[in-house]
């Protein structure tokens, strides 16, 4: 407060003055300001010149205030313009779907080698467990001969549109930590997901929609929560928006009763007047955030209506995606995802629960469980290939499936040979994605498990290097794609060896 002392003021004045200074400022704004403003300059002022010595982020990345969503064209050519991005969460067994070990199917019912069990965690095996064969049996299906599953045939299909990895690997075992690290790059919350990064990079093209839209079906939200799609330390215009499958897309979005549209925009223009207030005696973007966010929820109510409406798809579409207007299901969520990138929205995550294989019930059961879940995806993925495919989307929207992790080849055993479950544990080691459209190859496959599909033998991916690839495919280098937070130049593949895949590119 020195800053407003002078020789000509009184110490009644200067006093008044302080007050008045420190009415302004709101509980939060001086806690935030007194406890970070030391810690933030040192990091700054040590920190920060040698990041900008480095021009390591040469890309400005900045909108007109109030537009934090504005879109922008990416530092390089990218295929992808949008993404979709399915997650079946609890983990899906690439064993009983994609990748298929005929030699595992041979010792079904063996007891396990020691070399998978000596030094290892598992969350849920002890003793030495029995080995389990796939459940399903498994075709060769397109021009590309990739081996399918028999309980997706809708699917199987577009196996020449699909690429598959089949040496996935991460370095979490339990699914709240893995899924963050799925969709973040780091598996403790705090840290941006991949949609919040791209709606940042980005923006989105359609203004009066969110950049940035999570969907989710299942009994259950994933173990990871809100972080998976949240901003992190990225203003928060850039999170996600958890829409609902059922009634207005998201809560309020409808005027309440007695209040029409005019009321609302006179109610909302007094707001910003007060915001803007705010703003220019507090200095704090997220006030322009807020303000842009509660105008985006205005022109929503009109947009948003029409674009999650799958009432106004024909029959014969709804029966493709086997979607029913007023439930809740993948199926619904698959059709509104192609509506919404129709629509101009930038990334589009879906996310399905109940796919943790255990074999504790016989939801949960491998053979019945799993052949029930693919049942709720098949045919809802294969319409929204087909529907990206005529619509002349799928060459600039990049496809995204997987889940956080894979599945044992070995039964669960939670405690002696009398307790083993028909159910296969977490498993870190390897698991199976595919990507389709925005720029990858369709009809390929990289890299291999081993005979039991225990360990990766050929081309290992990492999460961050297929963060990467990713990034790389709507325009980015993973490597200079940042965002200045605490004193450093934050990315999303963070300090890792990341490497773009580039065998999977067109």
């Amino acid at each position: 407060m020195n800053l407003f002392k002078n020789q000509y003021a009184s110490q009644a004045e200067i006093e008044a003055l302080e007050i008045e200074t420190l009415k302004a400022k709101t509980r939060r704004e001086f806690i935030k300001q007194s406890g970070a403003m030391l810690g933030g300059a040192f990091l700054s002022s040590m920190l920060a010149p040698n990041v900008a010595a480095s021009g390591s982020n040469p890309f400005d990345y900045t909108r007109p205030l109030g537009r934090p969503l504005a879109p922008l064209a990416p530092p390089y050519p990218g295929k992808a313009k949008r993404v979709i991005y399915m997650h079946m969460a609890g983990a899906p067994s690439q064993l009983e779907m994609f990748d298929y070990k005929p030699e595992l199917k041979k010792y079904d019912g063996q007891l396990c080698p020691e070399e998978f069990l000596k030094g290892k965690r598992f969350a849920f095996i002890s003793g030495v467990p029995k080995l389990l064969g796939p459940q399903f049996p498994f075709k060769q299906e397109g021009e590309s001969g990739a081996w399918i599953s028999d309980r997706l045939p809708h699917l199987a299909k577009h196996v020449d549109d699909m690429c598959f990895i089949k040496s996935m690997h991460t370095d979490q075992f339990n699914h709240a930590p893995a899924q963050i690290l799925a969709l973040t790059g780091n598996a403790r919350p705090g840290h941006p997901s991949l949609g919040a990064w791209t709606t940042y990079g980005l923006g989105t093209a359609n203004q009066n929609l969110p950049g940035f839209v999570s969907l989710i079906s299942g009994s259950r939200s994933p173990d990871g929560g809100k972080p998976l799609w949240g901003s992190g330390y990225l203003p928060s215009a850039y999170q996600g928006v958890k829409c609902r499958s059922q009634g207005d897309p998201v809560l309020y979005l409808s005027n309440p009763k007695g209040v029409n549209r005019p009321l609302r925009r006179h109610v909302l223009d007094a707001l910003a007047k007060l915001n803007q207030q705010n703003y220019q005696e507090m200095g704090n973007p997220e006030t322009l955030t807020r303000i842009a966010q509660y105008e985006m929820a205005y022109r929503m109510q009109v947009e948003a209506s029409d674009a999650f409406d799958i009432g106004l798809e024909s029959e014969t579409t709804l029966a493709n995606y086997g979607a029913e207007v007023g439930k809740k299901s993948f199926a619904n969520n698959a059709l509104v995802a192609r509506r919404l990138a129709e629509s101009g929205v930038r990334f589009i995550q879906l996310f399905d629960w109940d796919w943790d294989g255990h074999g504790t019930n016989d939801t949960e059961n491998v053979s019945h469980g799993l052949a029930k879940k693919c049942s709720h995806i098949d045919k809802p993925i294969a319409a929204l290939l087909s529907d990206l495919k005529d619509r002349g989307m799928l060459d600039d929207t990049l496809v995204i499936w997987g889940g956080e992790f894979g599945r044992t080849p070995m039964q669960e055993n939670r405690g002696g040979q009398d307790n083993i479950l028909p159910g296969r544990d977490h498993h870190p080691n390897a698991y199976t994605m595919w990507l389709a459209g925005g720029g990858v190859k369709g009809g390929y496959t990289h890299g291999e498990t081993d005979e039991m599909g225990y360990d990766i033998v050929k081309d290992p991916v990492s999460i961050h290097d297929l963060h990467a690839t990713i990034l790389y495919l709507l325009g980015f280098n993973h490597q200079n794609f940042t965002y200045p937070y605490q004193g450093l130049n934050q990315r999303l593949t963070g300090v890792h060896d990341a490497h773009i895949v580039s065998q999977l590119l067109a």
